[in-house]
């Protein structure tokens, strides 16, 4: 096992704790109209982007990508649901750039940190210029039971496939060589698109829980993440009583 991501396994088991503790002080922090419902946003967010990329592109990928990712989708939804119009573009732009700074770490650990660094910014820019075009996360906001698929979305969603495909392989031509880049990049590109479309079929179901779980499932969720991040921050542990080697 790689130190790196033994460090990574033990952060995330430590914000879990952090977050059920959170939840389970529900009443503290202001009950319906406090900050839960944004925490629970992101927390759901982090993890359906986090697995998805972390299947796809490799756990560290998954961590840096789900957070970012899912922190600033959360923010950005949060503020429709309460029924405002979007962000600006100077703070979609920087909400952007937070997400294009997590593809260039997770590129960066994958394959170097120019290719990152590049990376991230085309990222970063693409998206911005997305945002210029009325592509934003709350296309087609809706808040309900039902999952859904618009045709909006599903443009949306080719449109982050192609661009993540045309940033990796300018950054595999112009800054760093990688074995089999028209593979890489088209591999980055269907894991970015299946984990867009996935979001954005499960988005209502995950806003209309933000805004009605009651009190009793938000604790029990809490206690969930305290359990989760209790395993998580015991693998350390268990590696140096089972003797396992570390690269």
């Amino acid at each position: 096992m790689d130190h790196h991501t033994l460090a990574a396994i033990s952060i995330t088991g430590t914000s879990l704790d952090l977050l059920g503790s959170l939840y389970l002080a529900y009443d503290l922090l202001g009950g319906q109209h406090g900050p839960l419902r944004l925490l629970t946003r992101a927390v759901t967010y982090s993890i359906v982007f986090g697995v998805g990329f972390g299947l796809g592109l490799g756990l560290f990928f998954g961590l840096v990508c789900g957070a970012t990712t899912g922190i600033t989708i959360a923010i950005e939804l949060n503020r429709v649901a309460r029924g405002r119009d979007h962000y600006p573009l100077r703070w979609e732009a920087f909400f952007s750039a937070i997400r294009g700074l997590g593809f260039g770490v997770g590129m960066s650990h994958l394959v170097g940190l120019h290719y990152g660094a590049i990376f991230g910014f085309l990222i970063a820019l693409g998206q911005t210029t997305a945002y210029t075009y009325g592509v934003r996360p709350s296309i087609d906001y809706s808040s309900s039971r039902r999952p859904r698929f618009t045709k909006r979305q599903f443009r949306a969603t080719v449109m982050r496939v192609i661009g993540f495909i045309v940033a990796a392989l300018l950054c595999s031509t112009l800054i760093q060589h990688v074995d089999r880049p028209w593979l890489f990049a088209i591999r980055g590109g269907l894991v970015t698109g299946i984990v867009t479309g996935v979001g954005n079929v499960v988005n209502p179901i995950i806003e209309y829980s933000a805004d009605n779980l009651p009190a009793q499932r938000l604790g029990a969720f809490g206690i969930g993440l305290i359990i989760c991040g209790f395993a998580l921050q015991s693998v350390q542990y268990w590696v140096g009583l089972l003797d396992i080697h570390l690269t």
